[in-house]
């Protein structure tokens, strides 16, 4: 017995000093990921241990007696749909699989990092579907396709490890604002309802100490001390070139301005009362951009243009 003890240990002890054991976290192969495995960290719960919502169901205005005017959402217009996201659900389920008519859609948020982001899940006419791994990169979640088990970063939208690993996902406009603000743009949305399958208090947030302390809950690659880590910031990439607009800086704005990012002229609006940001372009097309904390915009982009206001 004590021979096949023996053996046993040194298979184990052959196992961890190759790497095998570290190149599989949360059931996740990470042989050949894009980022190093030492920076991938479990945030805690298993793999599905926080629940992707997979059967949205959503109720008109009228009936959202689940939000408070000053509620957090996430809003999105697609094919003509206009669709509410309260982050009071989010906060604890991450990722809602949604359909607008026939376009699979994903809603994706992030309570570490404060981002919101939206993809089109279909890519080479193969419909993926995701769920949350329980890892974290740069302290934001990493995603996960159900059908392929590969590992997504959800700030970089881009596969990092799996059969899909280098490809990116398409974002989607989005709005990170009230819901004060999104029912008035938007008076026929439908919003997600706190009728999820699972038994959560959405009124509760796990995380309302976290968003006010300046304490990062795990290792980041870059950091800055520019501004408060938990500064929101409204960040766009324009052609590889990168911006921050933090929100410290637009509230001395007039709340609409032009900017140029990598020769492309962008229409900047800011809403101080409502703590909102978008960018559109020329024609008045809402573009993708996050809103973040600074902390994570900057470890993912540490070579950001940072916008400064000049007017008040």
């Amino acid at each position: 017995m004590k021979k096949i003890v023996d053996l046993i240990m040194v298979l184990l002890l052959g196992l961890w000093l190759t790497g095998t054991f570290a190149q599989n976290k949360n059931g996740f192969d990470l042989i050949g990921a894009l980022i190093p495995l030492n920076e991938i960290y479990s945030g805690g719960p298993a793999k599905d241990g926080i629940p992707a919502i997979d059967n949205p169901r959503f109720v008109p205005v009228r009936k959202a007696d689940h939000l408070r005017a000053s509620d957090g959402v996430l809003g999105i217009v697609f094919q003509d749909i206009a669709k509410a996201y309260p982050i009071n659900i989010l906060n604890w389920h991450e990722i809602v699989n949604d359909r607008f008519k026939d376009v699979p859609v994903v809603i994706t948020f992030c309570p570490l990092c404060g981002s919101g982001m939206a993809y089109s899940t279909k890519i080479d006419g193969v419909v993926y579907t995701f769920g949350v791994s329980g890892l974290v990169y740069n302290s934001d979640v990493l995603l996960y396709d159900r059908q392929t088990q590969s590992l997504w970063s959800q700030l970089m939208a881009q596969a990092i490890s799996g059969d899909l690993k280098g490809l990116h996902l398409q974002s989607l406009p989005l709005s990170h604002t009230t819901w004060r603000d999104w029912k008035t743009k938007h008076p026929t949305t439908l919003v997600l309802s706190p009728r999820t399958g699972y038994a959560r208090d959405y009124r509760a947030s796990p995380y309302a100490d976290y968003i006010k302390s300046p304490r990062v809950w795990f290792p980041v690659t870059q950091s800055s001390k520019r501004f408060h880590p938990k500064e929101k910031v409204l960040g766009i990439e324009i052609n590889g070139r990168f911006k921050a607009y933090p929100f410290v800086e637009l509230e001395k704005t007039t709340g609409a301005f032009i900017d140029m990012v990598n020769g492309q002229q962008l229409h900047i609006r800011y809403d101080n009362e409502h703590r909102s940001g978008s960018i559109f372009d020329q024609q008045g097309n809402q573009l993708p951009s996050t809103t973040a904390f600074w902390f994570a915009w900057y470890a993912f982009h540490p070579r950001t243009e940072v916008f400064s206001a000049t007017i008040k």
